[in-house]
């Protein structure tokens, strides 16, 4: 009689929790088909009446990105921005680096272009499958790709190094495809900034 009077309790417990309907505040993710948008504010651009704050008229559609590596207007780094896109995401076995993150390395690259002194580490990563060997390669090979990209848009080699984490590293704990998904990844490190 004793021991099922725990595992009632307990029973109860778990029924009143899962029959309880408070209020649960909506997801703040966005979904979004289609192409990685930047706001033209991250990359140093001029941003339109539409998109400024309490406009109501609609957005219009994005205007073409630049092709410079340095385009006139400076940068902004804040906390909401350019220092939120630090980690650059990859397919299962891939180190190809996807169009989506072009205006994000473009933007990393304008920083360390106009900010000699400012010095990047960029670390591979992987998620649990496959070998120990495997993973360092793969990560090693994923931090190489982020380092050309971001020395074909302009920054210096000297100002970045690279690091292989391998699957060493998880950003998320879990046996499930989003957590490997969120492994599968290079991070860009600033070691000094301006």
């Amino acid at each position: 009689m004793r021991a099922s009077l725990p595992i009632a309790f307990l029973l109860s417990t778990l029924l009143t929790a899962c029959a309880f309907k408070g209020d649960i505040p909506p997801s703040k993710h966005i979904a979004q088909s289609g192409p990685l948008k930047v706001h033209p504010g991250l990359l140093g651009k001029p941003v339109p009446a539409e998109l400024q704050p309490g406009s109501s008229l609609p957005p219009a559609s994005p205007a073409p990105l630049a092709a410079s590596p340095r385009p006139e207007a400076p940068i902004k780094i804040d906390p909401v921005g350019l220092r939120t896109q630090r980690s650059i995401y990859f397919d299962l076995n891939s180190a190809a680096i996807k169009a989506d993150y072009d205006p994000a390395l473009r933007a990393h690259a304008r920083y360390l272009l106009d900010h000699p002194k400012a010095r990047v580490r960029i670390e591979g990563n992987a998620d649990e499958r496959g070998s120990a060997d495997y993973n360092r390669h793969l990560g090693l090979k994923r931090a190489e790709n982020v380092h050309a990209a971001l020395a074909s848009h302009g920054a210096r080699k000297k100002q970045m190094s690279i690091k292989t984490l391998g699957a060493s590293n998880p950003k998320k704990i879990g046996y499930d495809e989003e957590s490997w998904a969120e492994n599968r990844r290079s991070d860009i490190v600033y070691e000094r900034e301006e």
